[in-house]
This record gives C-alpha cells, sequence and structure tokens, in this order.
C-alpha cells in the first residue's frame, strides 16, 4: 500500500491500535443494545415480617400489585431485585390462589397470606421460566413475592405474620 507520506514502524502501529480500538467500541456498543432492559420496578410500601410472638424478624421494600394487569405482569420481565426489595399482591377476597414463573428471570419464594395476616404458605426457591403452578393450600387475600431463598436466611415460616403501612 502506498501512502503519500511516510510511516514509521511505530506510526503504523498506533494507527492500527487506534483502528482496532473504535472497531471494540463499536462492538461493545451494539452488545449492550443487545442485552435486556427488564421491567424496574417502584417500591411504595413496606412490609414488616413478624414472629407469632410479635418479633420483627426483617423489614422489606415492596412493589404493589393491587389490579389485573399489575398482578398479571407481577416480576415478569424483572431481571435484578435487591435483596430487601419485594412485590406485594393484594386481592380483594380471600380464597385459593395460584401463582407461576412464566416469564420471570428470578427464583422467588412465594408467600401466600390470609386476611388475618399469617403466611399460611411459602413455596422456597421457585424455578425461573417454569409453568408449573405454585398454590396456595389455605385461603389467602395477599401473596409476597422475595427472591429466592429469602425466607431460608431469615427464617420466615408458615405460621409467622407480616404487617404494612
Amino acid at each position: 500500500m502506498k501512502f503519500p507520506f511516510q510511516l514509521n514502524n511505530l506510526s503504523f502501529i498506533l494507527i492500527l491500535l487506534v483502528a482496532g480500538l473504535s472497531a471494540c467500541d463499536k462492538k461493545s456498543d451494539v452488545n449492550k443494545s443487545d442485552q435486556p432492559k427488564g421491567r424496574t420496578l417502584n417500591y411504595e410500601k413496606t412490609i414488616a415480617f413478624t414472629s407469632a410472638e410479635g418479633d420483627t424478624i426483617s423489614v422489606i421494600d415492596v412493589a404493589v400489585a393491587d389490579d389485573p394487569d399489575e398482578r398479571n405482569a407481577g416480576l415478569m420481565d424483572v431481571i435484578t431485585m435487591p435483596q430487601d426489595k419485594g412485590m406485594i399482591f393484594l386481592f380483594e377476597t380471600e380464597g385459593s390462589q395460584s401463582f407461576w414463573m412464566a416469564n420471570t428471570p428470578l427464583p422467588l419464594d412465594i408467600i401466600y397470606v390470609n386476611s388475618n395476616m399469617e403466611i399460611v404458605q411459602i413455596h422456597r426457591n421457585t424455578t425461573p421460566y417454569s409453568e408449573q403452578t405454585y398454590p396456595s393450600y389455605k385461603p389467602a387475600i395477599y401473596v409476597v413475592e422475595v427472591n429466592g431463598g429469602y425466607t431460608v436466611n431469615y427464617d420466615i415460616n408458615e405460621g409467622d405474620l407480616i404487617s404494612f403501612e
């Protein structure tokens, strides 16, 4: 290749290096745009988990799903959630509830709570993207979802209570 000016070896190496870095930078931009963004949540309430004796076990902030569209979306497409966060599903009436993990990339603990604020069922470390159903075996009016393993880490069990503002 002929250039109208003379290149020494160092100049030629610098030109190749700059061209290579420029190409890498453009490639990383493409990769960033290909990565899923996921949904972000607005944490608007605080839930306290307490023992039956009234001792506070842990406290988390939660997003609220209180209408059919929000309950249907749940934590679908949420790719990260801090350990001290979760979601509460509020239903109009107490009854049998059932959840599944379709389009949900995070393993979750699903906590069913009755109208007395008592935890009546916990499904721990559910399988992401699974179509398996996780039913409440007792009537529930609230459902709390937290990161998988949370209830084991904080020793939250059936018979414990929740409270929220």
